[in-house]
């Protein structure tokens, strides 16, 4: 498949497939080897195609299935210095690394990979775009304010998929620990879906073809609350589909 396809997207576990005609990567992997497996395959994709794991930051929903796809599978983890210590830490055992350098571009096999810099409660997290035939595609998630840096850096991306995780009013209204509620609303937290929302209005363009919107809280948003928000701030002129937990995303091809 040439394209890109949200496999799961949420706190239980998030992974993505993003191919070209050479190069076939996942992007995180937080699910288990087998159900990441598993989910490749509907998209009649083998994990033996799978040439590395580009990965955002080191929370284990985001990580989980390297025991699996870098220890036994020896797939190969693509990952800055800092995030590479603690994948190693939670690993037990050395995988094979590639380092990237946040906020400096790289190639591998032909897509061209930036990653930069977001405001998380991680060692060192990122997003990134990634192009291939001229075709660029926006992953921004795990964030809780959205920098002008990261405004930039998602400017005239054909494909997004983006963080939209919680309805502040629902968070301030769950059953949660006052913790939780201050993590996730808070700069190094999560972006509420009006930040989703004045961010794709400030990156908005007329080429812009398919929007994600990623990592919804099952608990403080929902997928009607979430549209609802990203409609009033950008209309209804392009295509947005919500990533869910427990399926396939809807995949867009190249």
């Amino acid at each position: 498949m040439e394209g890109f396809c949200p496999l799961a997207s949420g706190s239980k576990g998030n992974a993505l497939y993003f191919g070209t005609k050479k190069t076939k990567i996942l992007i995180d992997a937080g699910l288990s080897g087998k159900i990441i497996e598993k989910k490749l395959n509907e998209l009649q994709i083998s994990i033996d195609e799978i040439q590395a794991i580009l990965i955002t930051h080191e929370h284990i929903d985001h990580i989980a299935g390297l025991k699996t796809l870098a220890i036994k599978k020896k797939i190969p983890i693509l990952a800055n210095s800092a995030t590479a210590k603690e994948i190693l830490s939670f690993l037990g055992e050395y995988p094979k690394f590639k380092i990237f350098t946040t906020d400096e571009r790289f190639i591998f096999g032909d897509i061209e990979i930036l990653p930069f810099t977001v405001q998380h409660d991680a060692i060192d997290p990122v997003a990134f775009t990634l192009c291939s035939k001229g075709i660029k595609t926006g992953i921004c998630t795990d964030l809780g304010f959205p920098t002008s840096l990261v405004a930039n850096r998602l400017k005239k991306c054909d494909f997004l998929y983006i963080e939209a995780n919680h309805e502040p009013s629902m968070v301030h209204a769950c059953a949660r620990p006052d913790l939780y509620k201050t993590r996730v609303l808070g700069r190094n937290g999560h972006l509420s879906n009006e930040a989703c929302g004045q961010l794709l209005q400030t990156v908005f363009h007329d080429e812009l073809k398919h929007i994600h919107l990623a990592h919804l809280s099952q608990e403080c948003n929902s997928p009607t609350v979430a549209l609802k928000v990203i409609h009033e701030h950008i209309g209804k002129s392009v295509d947005i589909s919500v990533a869910p937990q427990d399926k396939l995303a809807t995949a867009v091809y190249f």
